[in-house]
């Protein structure tokens, strides 16, 4: 599939990784194959690469290769996959998070705000919940709550109350249907910022992007080996947020306990700095724009 564009920070992403010859590695965002196809061509004829996607239009993209693996999952079950292919510990994990810029483009799949699609934004196409859903059926607290948590919308009551009211004369199924409905809450200069932030709301509601990133990470210290490497691409501050804070405390929330000698036992730790995308790589790919690259390996 030719309009799988090309991988955000794909050398910064890779080099992160450490890569040695005989190693295992795994990308747990297949998509176009951009991050996987890098890794290979740097492993020699023992490595190992294990790749993971739920999409099924991304499963259509495998690479053929002896030494590939494609698991057709959530990466949230990373371990219990590897398990299953008997592979207990590996070299490096590579995340790249986030909607893929076929599923932005590809209009059926309801993810963009630009084409008028199905409310759907299921990565999962199997799933039960979808975006329709949520508009439609949620109630108005639970909603509102979403989008506040999600899309960190200020307004999120009075866009939940407008959706509520608006729905109960007539159900709201398409982008540019939802678009209509709230077109109170868009004033020109700010509209597309605004639907952005109202789609990511229900996009990671719809597949638990949090909860799924949060399940992941506290894989990582057990499925590491000793210099294993975690490199993680974000897109948003509510993912940033807690990658940053999951590599500095080992936690989502609060601060690591210390012991009686004042220690504590965070199990990573950051290797080098953040890493943003350079301007020609902005202007070559303008979904690279919001990515931050964060490393990290065993303490």
């Amino acid at each position: 599939m030719s309009n799988y564009h090309k991988s955000v920070l794909l050398e910064e992403s890779v080099d992160a990784l450490n890569i040695k010859e005989d190693g295992v590695y795994v990308d747990v965002t297949f998509g176009g194959g951009g991050h996987s196809k890098e890794i290979l061509s740097r492993l020699g004829e023992n490595g190992r690469l294990f790749a993971f996607d739920q999409d099924a239009d991304a499963l259509q993209n495998t690479i053929q290769d002896d030494r590939f693996v494609l698991i057709g999952e959530n990466f949230r079950y990373i371990k219990r996959f590897l398990r299953f292919h008997g592979v207990q510990k590996v070299d490096g994990v590579l995340a790249d998070l986030g909607v893929s810029s076929y599923q932005f483009d590809e209009a059926t799949r309801g993810f963009s705000t630009r084409f008028d699609g199905e409310l759907d934004m299921r990565m999962n196409q199997s799933s039960g919940l979808s975006a329709k859903v949520v508009i439609n059926e949620y109630e108005e607290e639970r909603l509102a709550d979403v989008l506040y948590l999600y899309g960190e919308l200020r307004n999120a009551r009075a866009i939940a109350k407008q959706i509520v009211n608006s729905r109960s004369e007539k159900s709201i199924d398409t982008s540019f249907g939802l678009k209509e409905v709230l077109k109170r809450f868009l004033p020109k200069a700010k509209e597309h910022k605004i639907l952005a932030q109202i789609y990511q709301a229900i996009r990671i509601e719809v597949n638990e992007e949090l909860e799924v990133l949060k399940e992941f990470l506290m894989q990582m210290p057990e499925l590491l080996n000793e210099e294993g490497r975690l490199s993680v691409i974000s897109y948003h501050s509510l993912e940033d947020r807690l990658v940053k804070r999951f590599i500095r405390t080992g936690k989502f929330q609060g601060e690591p306990e210390k012991d009686f000698y004042g220690n504590t036992n965070e199990p990573m730790k950051k290797v080098g700095k953040l890493i943003v995308p350079t301007q020609d790589e902005i202007k070559i790919n303008n979904r690279a724009r919001s990515a931050k690259l964060r490393i990290a390996t065993l303490k």
